[in-house]
């Protein structure tokens, strides 16, 4: 039987829920600053976060509604990079100030998985300033073992090169760590690099297809706050509203 070693997290929507009140907001305050009459809402955002990165998100929108006529590939990736940055920058400022304050049990989790000496890491799509905004600053006192973020890698979820990455970078097996995933393209990509994968749910992943983790959960929990509900995962989990480490290691050995 594999012995868990690791776990690896992705950030939004399992770290801090930061899609609805967090990036979707930042796009819209950044749209209007630079003079766009449109905004995203609730719904629309939930459409095109079937596209991975910020970036990649825009463009897809721009070229959906015809933001780019006749400019040039080089022209459109300045913009975007430019928007982006800004964009960024209003949610690293939605972020400290305190507004998008952490998941239900995230903390916690990590907090038990360093007493029992197994690595934690970050593999998230987002900005590399953002990421690193959460995991060094409102998380600075969990030991990351790494941070992986933003354009570390060519291909965005669901395509595994982040988790792999992960696996180079801590030479371990894919059997050894278990992945925290919020999303079908997260989980899809964790399964590809042939992860455990415990999915946490939220009003944006509820209702995708999350069959291929193992366990999935709508929070991860706490024992004397908001618990989560058990929606995968057989009654070797033991599940009680809260998930632990040490659940973890016992279900996937």
């Amino acid at each position: 039987m594999p012995e868990i070693k690791a776990i690896f997290f992705d950030q939004d929507g399992v770290i801090i829920d930061t899609e609805k009140d967090g990036h979707r907001v930042a796009f819209n305050d950044m749209f209007k600053e630079f003079g766009y009459d449109f905004e995203w809402d609730v719904d629309k955002y939930h459409e095109l976060l079937e596209t991975s990165g910020g970036k990649e998100r825009m463009r897809h929108y721009f070229h959906e509604v015809g933001i780019f006529p006749g400019d040039s590939e080089e022209e459109e990736t300045a913009l975007l990079l430019k928007l982006h940055k800004r964009k960024t920058e209003i949610f690293i400022d939605l972020i400290e100030s305190g507004k998008l304050p952490l998941r239900t049990g995230v903390k916690r989790l990590m907090q038990e998985a360093l007493s029992h000496n197994l690595i934690l890491g970050v593999c998230t799509t987002a900005n590399e300033r953002s990421a690193n905004a959460i995991a060094r600053g409102m998380l600075k006192d969990i030991n990351f073992e790494f941070v992986l973020a933003g354009d570390i890698v060519s291909k965005k979820k669901p395509d595994p090169e982040i988790y792999l990455l992960a696996l180079e970078k801590t030479g371990l097996k894919p059997e050894e760590c278990i992945v925290i995933e919020d999303s079908r393209n997260g989980v899809i990509a964790a399964k590809k690099a042939g992860m455990l994968i415990v999915a946490t749910t939220n009003i944006y992943t509820e209702g995708e297809d999350l069959s291929d983790a193992d366990i999935i959960v709508t929070s991860l929990g706490d024992p004397d706050d908001k618990k989560g509900v058990l929606k995968k995962g057989d009654e070797k989990l033991e599940f009680d509203g809260a998930l632990k480490v040490e659940q973890l290691i016992k279900y996937f050995s």
